[in-house]
């Protein structure tokens, strides 16, 4: 919303002509009528879009001459059709009238060329109708007198309905961009979140890999491998918008596995996924941030009888995955990792107001939840 307002600033600036015309009324230098209410809109409307879009497009103005040319062309328009008014005094002048159509339409054009390209057989298809029919009325129903009775059942300001109508589809327009842009926004901050997930897991298991094959270890093979699915899925798979829980499961069993080969004291780790659809989806390497830190924050800060459950289930409306862990409260790292920040973000982008995140620290017992509706 901020940067709606920094954007569309000049139209709020713009609305200081309300009481600039309540000041001139107030004071009898203008009048303004208050039995016609519509056209003071139009009125308004219009020297409203005279004082903002030239501060809107201030920077685009002065840096294109062509356009001032086409500004000052259009105000000449606008100019010549006020004089050849006064000068003739002819009620509702086809050549006033039809220049101050061409002023609306060029004033039009130049504020929003795209959306003027864009719209140009809307506007060509609702515009030569009427001015036809104008002429058909002004210059072919008969004399003025006959003209100025049927024009009580015609009036002249159906010509001006359409522009607040097509500036409503401008502003709709824009309320587009804006959603595209946040959009965009959260797309990016997405990507940005998954190139942060367990760099230095792979660079810790490469030195472990480097130490077994030194030792000429009989498991080096088998962490090769796990290590590269584990990196083809992080590449590959990461950055698709769903994954099966199968291929998710599978990732988290290869980086478990890895795990287990550099530990050398007690350690026992579970993963139930027997009550969980196989073939649900998911977002992908939520959990892994989950499980990275009950290794980092857990079995890492104790020397003995450290141990992991982790349950993944499903019921009729949610998916549920509840990791559980022992720590040395003693060794708590009191370094703020951005591993929790990282998924809490991630969460709120892919699962806004769709899940829930709950943590439960007892004695030395750690344990999250994490609910992600079906229906997400």
């Amino acid at each position: 919303m901020i940067e709606f307002f920094k954007k569309y600033k000049a139209f709020f600036i713009g609305l200081i002509i309300i009481p600039i015309f309540y000041f001139l009324d107030t004071t009898k230098y203008l009048n303004i009528p208050r039995d016609q209410p519509f056209e003071v809109f139009i009125i308004t409307l219009f020297w409203w879009l005279v004082i903002a879009l030239p501060i809107h497009h201030y920077k685009y103005l002065i840096t294109k001459k062509n356009v001032l040319l086409k500004v000052f062309a259009i105000i000449a328009i606008f100019f010549v059709a006020l004089v050849i008014d006064s000068y003739m005094k002819v009620p509702d002048n086809p050549i006033t009238f039809t220049l101050l159509l061409v002023f609306w339409l060029g004033f039009a054009y130049i504020i929003a060329p795209k959306f003027f390209t864009k719209y140009w057989k809307l506007i060509t298809l609702i515009y030569a109708p009427l001015l036809l029919y104008f002429f058909y009325l002004r210059l072919l129903s008969g004399n003025l007198d006959a003209y100025l009775k049927i024009k009580e059942n015609f009036p002249i300001y159906i010509f001006f309905i359409p522009i607040p109508l097509f500036f409503l589809v401008w502003v709709f327009e824009q309320w587009k961009w804006l959603q595209n842009l946040k959009n965009e926004k959260a797309k990016t901050e997405l990507s940005l979140l998954r190139t942060q997930i367990n760099p230095h897991f792979f660079f810790n298991t490469l030195n472990n890999l480097y130490a077994l094959t030194i030792k000429n270890s009989k498991q080096a093979p088998d962490v090769i491998l796990k290590l590269s699915d584990m990196m083809r899925y992080t590449i590959y798979e990461g950055e698709k918008e769903t994954v099966k829980l199968l291929d998710e499961i599978e990732y988290l069993n290869n980086y478990i596995d890895l795990h287990k080969i550099r530990y050398k004291k007690s350690v026992e780790i579970s993963f139930n996924y027997k009550d969980v659809n196989l073939h649900l989806t998911i977002a992908p390497l939520l959990y892994i941030m989950l499980l990275e830190n009950s290794f980092k924050h857990g079995i890492d800060t104790l020397s003995e009888n450290a141990f992991i459950n982790i349950n993944l289930y499903d019921t009729n409306d949610a998916i549920f995955f509840v990791i559980e862990n022992n720590f040395d409260p003693n060794e708590i790292n009191k370094t703020k990792g951005i591993g929790l920040e990282n998924l809490k973000k991630r969460l709120s982008l892919l699962y806004n107001n769709k899940h829930e995140l709950t943590i439960d620290i007892s004695n030395t017992i750690y344990k999250t939840t994490l609910k992600i509706n079906k229906n997400a």
